[in-house]
């Protein structure tokens, strides 16, 4: 029977030619918690066996992460604002960036009654953190996928919240009737455009859906054009949009919105430095 050191061992020289030493010594802690039934505080030793089946686990999670396969499609899960969901090919792997467009709606948005639409929901990873966040809220999320709704309703359920979902095509007229009135929109939206596949990982681009990535290079202000549409029929008086942008089209996202009629219309940078959130009134 392997120990905790062979494992470390083992997963160490397996994965060194195509991960850093720094994401390998992160996906170690992943796979033998998750997949090695090692608690955190087990990580240290290397002398305790690792039971035959979880071994088996983390060599065929190996095998996978060779392939490039995203590590949370893996174990089946993702952390996001301190908490987990769980995520599958059919959704997004939730991103550090989207968890600041979260805190900027919970800033702005807190001790309120509020009614918010989280536009292309996914994993249902911002309604349900601010479903969490914000207990006083009424949240629904939409989403054209009948499968991230699925994943999205185990979320929920995962992190006792209440959030009504709907499925709908935004980008259909149907959603102009369907929708109700809400006081903010929140989305991250596809943004990501075909002409940038070429600088992108292959863990992303082999695995990720692509229906929730990528928007046509001659039409990158797609979603938002649209989005935009339906805060002016669906928000109320003083509603506010919240999205995140591609680095690239901040200020045609701004001057989109200016000429839409929109006010206040702020645009602001993550962590890295980078145009990634916008946000307006109406």
């Amino acid at each position: 029977m392997a120990t905790i050191g062979d494992i470390r061992f083992y997963i160490r020289t397996k994965l060194a030619e195509r991960y850093t030493p720094t994401e390998i010594r992160e996906l170690t802690r992943w796979l033998l918690e998750k997949l090695g039934q090692v608690t955190a505080h087990r990580l240290l030793w290397s002398d305790e066996p690792v039971p035959d089946e979880a071994e088996a686990r983390v060599h065929e999670a190996v095998g996978r992460l060779l392939a490039y396969e995203p590590i949370q499609y893996i174990i089946g899960e993702a952390e996001f604002g301190g908490r987990t969901f769980q995520v599958a090919p059919g959704v997004l792997i939730p991103r550090p960036e989207t968890w600041e467009l979260v805190c900027l709606v919970i800033e702005t948005q807190a001790h309120r009654p509020t009614k918010l639409l989280d536009i292309g929901t996914g994993s249902g990873c911002i309604a349900i953190s601010l479903a969490a966040e914000l207990p006083e809220a009424q949240v629904s999320g939409v989403d054209i996928s009948e499968e991230a709704l699925r994943i999205a309703r185990l979320n929920a359920e995962r992190n006792q919240v209440s959030v009504k979902w709907i499925h709908q095509d935004i980008l259909s007229e149907e959603a102009d009737h369907l929708l109700g009135v809400y006081d903010a929109l929140v989305s991250n939206p596809p943004y990501v455009m075909e002409k940038e596949k070429a600088t992108m990982a292959r863990n992303v681009l082999d695995y990720e859906p692509a229906k929730a990535l990528f928007v046509p290079d001659d039409d990158p202000l797609l979603f938002y054009r649209r989005m935009a549409r339906l805060g002016r029929e669906h928000l109320s008086e003083g509603g506010m949009l919240y999205f995140e942008i591609n680095e690239q089209c901040g200020l045609q996202v701004k001057r989109l919105l200016e000429e839409t009629g929109y006010r206040e219309i702020e645009l602001i940078q993550d962590f890295y430095g980078k145009d990634r959130i916008i946000k307006a009134g109406r």
